[in-house]
């Protein structure tokens, strides 16, 4: 009898909890939203609602467009903001599958070299063969994958499907071989841009510390669609990766396949942060930072909580780099990914910092 009184209290305390993480996350997508139209309503050139409306309503009938405000809206402010928040979802998710199936908050595809490989890719097609636009994208894409095989295959090593023990040992192996990787990727796209003209390497430049300035409805398109593959893939592992978060050999007594679970949610976190990378650039640190706060935000690991946390940072960090950034300095407007990056440095810092007083 005691025993059921036990079990009926965890259950209240656990109702309780459920039920207050999925406020909070409701809490987050009406951030989202609001944001999103703060994006698009607001800043250098602003729209009123009504005006908004209109302006969808013409674009979709084929009514007479209002002179300059349906450019601006439909051309410039809206596919931005769409790009920004479906960026954002992507490396939040990325960076929080990572971290809750490694367990280790530096696990992100900004430290463990997917970005940088991206990068790398990207800087090489631009500087070397003249390239721009959707092959620049496609270049990002596929160093991404490149890097991402690697760093898996130098992990694998250790069998990061492994038992316990050697898991954990597979997964530090992956983040270091990460880091290794990341550093010589760095040294390629500083030796590439040495031998770019001015021109060129200012275009490389821009790319490689993530821009939402080239945002269209092509880059739009084709990150929705395959953010509707990769985000029902995320949700079908959610499952199998909270179970891992037992340990692998408690997974594997309950029926896991942990090599395979593993194996799936590396590559649709791969997935997610290259597709997003491919549309923006290495929009640095968003993927890192989402997960943690969306922990303590929330009380829990989340994956909805972390990429909406994904796409509030970069919405944010966007409209600060686009409107309010050029009031500070004498009209220089930022790329995305420079705010993010001044954010996640000293989150990084932090982090470093309580782990080692933890850890003592």
């Amino acid at each position: 009898m005691a025993l059921g009184g036990s079990a009926a209290r965890k259950h209240r305390r656990y109702l309780p909890s459920r039920g207050r993480l999925l406020n909070r996350t409701t809490v987050l997508a009406a951030a989202v939203v609001l944001l999103l139209a703060a994006s698009i309503l607001l800043g250098s050139y602003t729209v009123t609602i009504p005006d908004f409306f209109k302006i969808l309503t013409v674009h979709f009938t084929g009514g007479e467009k209002i002179p300059g405000a349906s450019f601006i809206v439909m051309e410039a402010k809206l596919p931005r903001a769409v790009i920004g928040t479906l960026i954002g979802l992507a490396f939040g998710l990325s960076g929080a599958l990572f971290q809750t199936m490694l367990r280790n908050p530096l696990a992100s595809p900004d430290v463990i070299g997917i970005s940088s490989g991206a990068s790398a890719a990207a800087v090489l097609a631009i500087v070397v063969f003249g390239a721009s636009g959707a092959a620049v994208s496609g270049a990002a894409l596929g160093g991404a994958m490149a890097v991402a095989a690697l760093i898996y295959g130098i992990s694998r090593s250790g069998s990061l499907g492994g038992g316990g023990s050697r898991g954990h040992a597979a997964g530090s192996r992956l983040i270091l071989a990460g880091v290794g990787i990341a550093a010589a990727l760095h040294a390629v796209v500083s030796f590439l841009m040495t031998r770019a003209d001015i021109r060129t390497a200012a275009e490389a430049l821009i790319w490689i510390n993530g821009s939402l300035n080239s945002a269209s409805w092509d880059r739009a398109g084709v990150l929705a669609l395959a953010l509707t593959v990769l985000v029902p893939a995320a949700a079908l592992l959610a499952g199998p990766l909270r179970i891992l978060e037992l340990g692998d050999d408690a997974a594997a007594g309950l029926g896991i396949r942990v090599g395979a679970t593993r194996l799936g949610l590396v590559l649709t976190a791969v997935a997610l942060a290259a597709v997003a990378t491919s549309a923006a650039g290495p929009v640095a640190f968003v993927a890192f930072l989402a997960g943690p706060i969306a922990r303590r935000f929330t009380g829990r690991s989340s994956l909805p909580a972390s990429a909406l946390v994904g796409a509030l940072t970069v919405l944010a960090a966007d409209y600060f780099a686009a409107n309010i950034a050029p009031l500070l300095l004498d009209g220089t407007v930022l790329p995305v990914g420079v705010v993010t990056g001044a954010l996640g440095a000293p989150f990084l810092l932090w982090l470093l910092v309580t782990s080692n007083r933890k850890d003592a």
